[in-house]
Order: C-alpha cells, then sequence, then structure tokens
C-alpha cells in the first residue's frame, strides 16, 4: 500500500497538472470504487467541477473543487494516479501516451478524470480496492478516517515534545504503534521497518519501555528517512508507481524491508522476517537485539 512519500509524491505531481483545472467528463469500468454515492451521481456531481488545490491527510489524497466540494481518493493496496492519454472504447483500455503507460503495472486502467486542457488523470488498479468519496468539505472532513488520524510525522509541528507523549505508556509493540494512523499519520510496513532499523530498535519491543535516548533516535530517523523518501519518489517493490508511470527512487535505498535472507547493510548479519498482529516486521537481530 503506498505510504506517506509514495502518497505525498503523487500530490506534489497531479496538483500541477489538476490545480485551476475543470473536470469535463469521467469515466469508470469499476463503480465499487466509489462509496457513498452510484457511480451515475457521482458522475453528474463531478462534472464541470473545477479544481482548487490538491493534498494530502496520511494516506488519503484530497482534491479540493469549487463550490464548496471535497474529493477524497484512498488508492489503498495497488492503485495510483497516472498523468497521460489513453483511448476507451467500452471496457477496453488503450494507453497512447506516455510509452511507460505500456507497464503491465501501469495497465490496469478503471477510472479516467478528463480534464479541460486535454489531460487524463487515471487511476490504476489491480485488485480494485481504491476508495472514491465526492461530498462537501464539511462532510468529508468529518469522516473518521480524516477525522480521527493522528499527527503528521513530517509537520514542523510535530515536535519531539509531542512524539514522546505518542509513545508514552503505550503497550503495544513500537512497530505496531508506528503503524497505527490513529497515533502517528502515514506510515506503514515499510518506512516502520526502516525507521527501527536505523534507529536499532527491535520491533517487537513494548513502545512504553523504550529509553528518552531511545526515542529520540527513532523521531530522527523517521524525519530523515521519510524526507529521503520523499524526495527520491517514494519506494516500488510492488505496484506503485509515481503519477508519470516509472518507479520510485527509494527501493534500492531499503536496508531491510522485504530483503529477508540478505545481509545486514550494518553489520552483515542475515536479516530475518517475523510476524507481529498478522503483519511481517523485518529486523536485523545483531543491530536491532530484542530484550532480554
Amino acid at each position: 500500500m503506498p505510504e506517506l512519500p509514495e502518497v505525498e509524491t503523487t500530490v506534489v505531481s497531479i496538483r500541477q497538472h489538476l490545480r485551476g483545472r475543470r473536470i469535463l467528463k469521467v469515466w469508470c469500468d469499476a463503480p465499487k470504487l466509489v462509496r457513498r454515492s452510484s457511480f451515475s451521481v457521482f458522475s453528474r456531481q463531478i462534472r464541470g467541477a473545477r479544481v482548487l488545490d490538491v493534498t494530502r491527510r496520511a494516506k488519503n489524497i484530497l482534491i479540493f473543487l469549487d463550490r464548496d466540494r471535497l474529493l477524497l481518493v484512498h488508492q489503498k493496496m495497488t492503485g495510483h494516479f497516472l498523468i497521460g492519454k489513453w483511448r476507451v472504447r467500452g471496457r477496453r483500455v488503450t494507453p497512447l501516451s506516455p510509452k511507460v503507460l505500456f507497464d503491465r503495472v501501469n495497465g490496469y486502467i478503471h477510472l479516467i478524470f478528463y480534464l479541460d486542457d486535454g489531460t487524463m488523470l487515471g487511476l490504476s488498479d489491480l485488485r480494485k480496492f481504491a476508495k472514491v468519496i465526492l461530498g462537501s468539505r464539511h462532510e468529508i472532513l468529518a469522516l473518521p478516517e480524516l477525522a480521527d488520524l493522528g499527527p503528521e510525522p513530517l509537520h514542523k509541528s510535530f515536535t519531539f515534545a509531542q512524539f514522546y507523549k505518542t509513545l508514552e505508556g503505550q503497550k503495544r509493540k513500537v512497530k505496531q504503534v508506528l503503524m497505527d494512523p490513529y497515533v502517528i499519520a502515514g506510515i506503514g510496513n515499510i518506512y516502520a521497518d526502516e525507521i527501527l532499523w536505523a534507529a536499532k530498535i527491535y520491533p517487537a519491543r513494548p513502545a512504553g519501555s523504550l529509553t528518552l535516548s531511545e526515542l529520540k533516535k527513532i523521531y530522527k530517523a523517521m524525519r530523515r528517512i521519510l524526507k529521503e523518501a520523499v524526495r527520491l519518489g517514494g519506494t516500488s517493490v510492488g505496484d506503485y508507481r509515481t503519477p508519470s508511470g516509472k518507479e520510485g527512487g527509494y527501493a534500492s535505498r531499503r536496508a531491510v524491508y522485504g530483503r529477508e535472507g540478505e545481509k545486514c547493510p550494518r553489520c552483515g548479519t542475515v536479516i530475518r522476517r517475523i510476524t507481529m498482529g498478522g503483519r511481517s516486521a523485518h529486523f536485523c537481530e545483531t543491530c536491532q537485539r530484542a530484550p532480554l
């Protein structure tokens, strides 16, 4: 699933193409993507809307429209937005340009927004789990999946003092806390693993047992790694691509995530994978020692 860096990369890119443009029409062959409305109603309501801005909250894309409307998109497991040109005939979608759209991963187009300058914004989603909701700003921002979110880890207001209070007294495992969007917004499996490796913290350690020094290491690693991943366009280890259709550049920087059986780049110990609460965690048992 795209995490904070991937969604931020997407938002920055599509904002350049969408802001100030009008949506002429929308095509979709998977109506279940549209929630809280039928596709026919959604299509009618969004036709002619002008895009004012595009922002991010956690892993959600927020497209602000005129007349006090707001479009929420969550790309879920395999969804990613693309800027390009397609020819649609019935349910058959043929990519025209750029050439990178012919990449198999970019070929599962199920939703297309047509803009007034000829630009098309397509959503490729192999599993068709993405979520699209249109409503008033008040309605959308009041949805629990937005209203109840925790702080943004890269926002300047999220100081170490706030981070400390967030984790203080937590009995859950530290990786589970980092991945809880209602505690800290936007961190998923990939970056939780990378952050804890960088900070040399065992992922199954109870968050409330961490010392002040250890928490500072996690906080610094979190800020540094997320910023670097955003700068490089995110991580493509599955279906994620940037809106230009290309892979993100952070995958080669991964130290542990998805590298089970390989050597730790810091000490050479073989990277292990364990399961916690149905999710995997990759770590180095030498660098990230479990407490005795």
